[in-house]
């Protein structure tokens, strides 16, 4: 590219806009994160949280990368980003069974978002119109130039890879697997020859994430050998994507959770979604498409849990679908006890659960009956509704806030 270095007041203008840019980013990415998610490619796929983290990162990353540049060595050429986040965003569409047009066409969207943003921060950075016409001319090139060697420099090791991606044993079982999932007509045999794994009994599926960019790899595959090891038969495990474990496990009893629950734990970022048990080829498909709904639903709520089954979170999941309706029902339903602290909601969602049986709800909580008679009496007074009238509704909104992240 032939580039003629501007003058010294642009270059100037330059840096000022990237550092304001740095500065003023959190919006700005929040902006490009929702317009490369709504891209016709990318909306697709956008409801699995490890997609829609990993887009994050690569945005963030390149938009930094950029803005960061221009601060260090303003209206000179950028570098393409090739760092661990744009690529692993980039594998991550392909192996989700996207091509490289989707890459291009989530660049092209977040390049005109960007320019978007960029030409608002430059028109407030002068009034003088030849600067400003300058400083666009500059900007354009530098941005159009950035974002056109970054995508041809990643869809250049997509294409190196590709053989890798698409010729592997994970990347294999991944393919059985989708095939069964969307209820190809495909024999049983056939299936269980390419899995190595038998399809006629009973099945309880697992899916098991990371939910942080900077989680150990290494944390989900150690959590899967626990499953696995625990379990009579041959289970199968496919590596849908790099921060995300498909698991099955054989057999008619639900896994033991406890020792699982100890090391999620441990193990920062890592989560981990259950499926009901159930039989056959088709029990294969829905108990899977049951942990899909359940990580799902952890995602949208921001949750704190690190292990969740569906069995516990199927109301919770269809309550929350919207989840603009759901804080308007938990705000309806429980009023000033929505911040009531978390001992007192204890104590009254075991109370309904107990069926309004104080000395059964104090032996559970280890306390005295009069205590539990307290708080219920201090509940109704914070309650819109009484627990006598309002109790399912009560109920059903103290277990959406048990699930919900706090920062909602």
């Amino acid at each position: 590219m032939n580039w003629e270095r501007p003058s010294d007041r642009v270059c100037e203008l330059m840096r000022q806009g990237a550092q304001l840019g740095v500065s003023g980013l959190e919006p700005w990415l929040g902006e490009l994160h929702r317009a490369t998610l709504a891209s016709d490619y990318v909306r697709t796929i956008a409801d699995d949280p490890v997609i829609v983290e990993a887009v994050r990162q690569s945005l963030r990353s390149n938009l930094l990368h950029w803005l960061a540049a221009n601060v260090a060595h303003p209206a000179t050429p950028v570098a393409p980003n090739l760092d661990d986040e744009s690529l692993t965003a980039a594998r991550d569409l392909v192996r989700h069974g996207l091509d490289e047009a989707a890459i291009v066409d989530g660049y092209r969207v977040a390049h005109n978002v960007t320019w978007k943003s960029w030409l608002q921060l430059a028109c407030e950075l002068t009034s003088d119109p030849d600067e400003l016409r300058e400083l666009l001319d500059v900007s354009a090139r530098s941005l159009a130039g950035f974002i056109d060697e970054t995508v041809g420099a990643v869809c250049r090791q997509i294409r190196i890879e590709r053989n890798d991606l698409t010729r592997g044993t994970h990347a294999q079982r991944r393919q059985t697997v989708a095939l069964v999932i969307d209820g190809a007509p495909i024999s049983q045999r056939h299936i269980e020859d390419r899995l190595g794994y038998q399809l006629g009994g009973s099945h309880t599926a697992v899916v098991i994430w990371g939910d942080e960019s900077n989680v150990n790899l290494s944390d989900l595959d150690r959590a899967a050998e626990m499953l696995m090891g625990n379990t009579e038969g041959r289970a199968l495990s496919v590596l849908a994507d790099a921060r995300t474990r498909w698991v099955w496990l054989p057999g008619v009893d639900a896994p033991d959770l406890g020792d699982i629950a100890v090391e999620l734990g441990q193990r920062s970022g890592v989560r981990m979604a259950i499926g009901p048990t159930a039989a056959g080829i088709e029990g294969f498909r829905s108990s899977h498409l049951d942990a899909i709904t359940t990580q799902r639903m952890m995602a949208r709520l921001g949750s704190p849990q690190r292990l969740a089954k569906f069995t516990d979170i199927y109301l919770i999941a269809l309550v929350t679908a919207n989840t603009d309706e759901a804080d308007r029902f938990i705000t309806q339903t429980l009023g000033d006890f929505e911040s009531a602290d978390a001992e007192l909601q204890r104590t009254v969602l075991t109370f309904i659960y107990e069926q309004c049986n104080a000395a059964r709800t104090a032996e559970l909580l280890y306390t005295h009956r009069n205590t539990v008679l307290r708080r219920i009496a201090r509940a109704n007074e914070l309650l819109p509704q009484s627990l006598e009238k309002g109790g399912v509704h009560i109920a059903v909104a103290l277990e959406v806030l048990h699930w919900r992240g706090v920062s909602r």
